[in-house]
């Protein structure tokens, strides 16, 4: 407990996981436990491959699948390839798509003692370069092309050009760097306090810092959140892996999360509603997690009437704003919808849980995982806020970043010397412990002295029909010092206008809250989660590129 009397709610560990104590456990030990355990289930399998149209040519027999005794195997012989070259420590980036190596290269850094570094392959040549260049590099594992991108190619262009790079393997022709694999060679011993992944932040609010997670935090994080996400159905899992690896929700929860209990990971090389249906259908999926745009492509794909998705048990839902009302649709299905609130920096920190009374699934990302520690202070003055008050949510606990790599000053502006975490997310947390998000603190307009939320208007608005998303940022203006404007895409067909979701919002809510600006958009620039730039909104404002509509309409 902090000595000013803030109040910190700490995650219980619940009946599912009762005596449960974090362990000492690295990657590498829980992929070795996991395969003495269960050598013979299957561990992966390669869903849909790139360009096949769907389903078709991957179905049944077709897709390759690893049992967990070979993929240990496999993954222990890429270490020592990558140890016949660099020593333990070293950072291997990692630059593809959901292919099934994706996971073997994973496991196989985890394996060598090195670290792995992220990166988008949806990410333009400099993007890119940025990362590697940053991050040390020393070695790209990449695939020859993805989305008319030649990946390898400028990887090779890459190891040219910076010093520190000095090979390039193709995930998916690794024959002559596997050639030098020495089975004699004694993998190491990994301290499961050190460094397993550098993650670099998606970029809502400007150029992306790497977050240093540590193979403890990921190990034992992720292996309380898949017991949740699992809502209590945690035997012969089938986790379908939609969500892009280079992301948190792909490497590490659903890859580490599926791990921890001995499921089967289903990998899906690039998103396409139909295709995903008919896998779902023919896999028996028992699981997953997705962005809310992923899930809608579903839920909205004119085969889902007819496809037959009986086993998908439960759904995670994260890593963007969730309209309560695909919440509801979820659980209508008989699929228990999982909310989650997390961030690259501290992986997992509050879920729903299956049990959670209704109001609390909708509208709520429930309580703190095991071992993790949350408080809410106010963002300008550092005050502790009450129950159900709004403020900056902060979290402590082994699941933290160790650090932004090569970024001190970030560091200490994010982690405070008690290890208090600032997640940059407003929220709130009531009297019985559960968390509610209510957007980034950095986007809390300040109009005339009243402080605007624009999660709360973000959410009736999505709610409205003829809305498809929003976003509400403050605008500069010489009279209240900011005012609220709103951004919105309508749904295809849809007319709804300003004048309409202005007297919408002022039946509900004080007019200060109520945006005075209006405008409407084609779509939003997004991060590659899907997570939309406010930044980049106002800074095309600021060129113009967007026309107000009037409120006489």
């Amino acid at each position: 407990m902090p000595g000013d009397g803030s109040p910190v709610l700490t995650g219980d560990a619940g009946a599912t996981l009762a005596g449960w104590a974090v362990r000492d456990l690295s990657v590498g030990d829980l992929l070795r436990e996991t395969a003495a355990r269960w050598p013979h289930r299957v561990a992966l399998t390669e869903g849909l491959a790139e360009g096949t149209g769907g389903a078709e040519g991957t179905g049944g027999a077709a897709r390759r699948r690893w049992t967990y005794a070979a993929l240990l195997a496999e993954s222990e012989r890429w270490a020592r390839a990558l140890l016949a070259r660099f020593p333990p420590g070293s950072r291997v980036a990692v630059w593809a798509p959901n292919v099934p190596e994706y996971q073997i290269a994973q496991y196989a850094i985890a394996l060598a003692g090195m670290v792995m570094v992220t990166v988008n392959p949806a990410y333009r040549p400099n993007e890119a370069r940025y990362v590697l260049e940053h991050a040390e590099v020393v070695a790209c594992l990449t695939v020859e092309g993805f989305r008319g991108r030649p990946l390898r190619e400028v990887a090779e262009r890459f190891a040219a050009e910076l010093p520190r790079l000095e090979l390039v393997v193709d995930l998916e022709d690794p024959a002559e760097f596997l050639a030098a694999a020495d089975p004699r060679v004694e993998l190491p011993a990994v301290d499961s306090h050190g460094p397993a992944q550098i993650l670099y932040t998606s970029g809502t609010t400007g150029k992306p810092k790497g977050a240093v997670l540590s193979h403890r935090g990921m190990t034992n994080n992720v292996a309380t959140a898949a017991l949740r996400i699992t809502a209590g159905k945690a035997d012969d899992v089938v986790w379908l892996a939609a969500l892009p690896m280079f992301h948190l929700a792909g490497c590490v929860v659903a890859t580490i999360g599926t791990l921890s209990l001995g499921g089967n990971l289903l990998v899906v090389r690039s998103f396409e509603a139909g295709a995903v249906l008919r896998l779902i259908a023919e896999e028996r999926v028992t699981t997953t997690n997705l962005v809310p745009t992923l899930m809608w492509a579903l839920l909205r794909h004119p085969d889902f009437p007819a496809t037959d998705i009986g086993s998908l048990h439960s759904v995670m839902l994260g890593g963007a704003t969730i309209p309560p009302h695909l919440v509801r649709r979820v659980r209508e299905l008989g699929i228990v919808p999982i909310v989650g609130y997390g961030l690259t920096e501290a992986a997992c920190v509050s879920m729903t849980e299956a049990n959670d009374p209704d109001q609390d699934l909708v509208e709520t990302c429930g309580r703190p995982l095991p071992g993790v520690e949350v408080r809410v202070r106010d963002p300008r003055t550092g005050r502790p806020c009450g129950p159900g008050e709004v403020g900056e949510l902060e979290t402590r606990g082994f699941h933290t970043m160790l650090e932004y790599f090569r970024n001190p000053e970030a560091t200490a502006a994010t982690i405070d010397a008690d290890g208090w975490l600032r997640t940059g997310d407003l929220g709130s947390v009531d009297e019985r412990g559960v968390v509610r998000i209510g957007g980034r603190s950095k986007d809390m307009i300040i109009r005339g002295g009243e402080n605007v939320y624009p999660r709360e208007i973000e959410d009736r608005l999505i709610a409205e029909d003829g809305v498809h998303d929003a976003a509400v940022v403050g605008l500069p203006d010489d009279y209240y010092g900011e005012i609220v404007a709103a951004f919105v895409q309508r749904s295809p067909g849809a007319t709804v206008t300003a004048a309409r979701l202005r007297d919408v919002l002022r039946a509900e809510m004080s007019g200060y809250k109520v945006p005075s600006r209006w405008f409407f958009v084609d779509r939003f620039p997004v991060t590659p989660s899907g997570k939309i730039q406010k930044f980049e909104l106002r800074a095309g404002w600021e060129r113009g590129e967007y026309a107000e509509e009037s409120l006489d309409g």
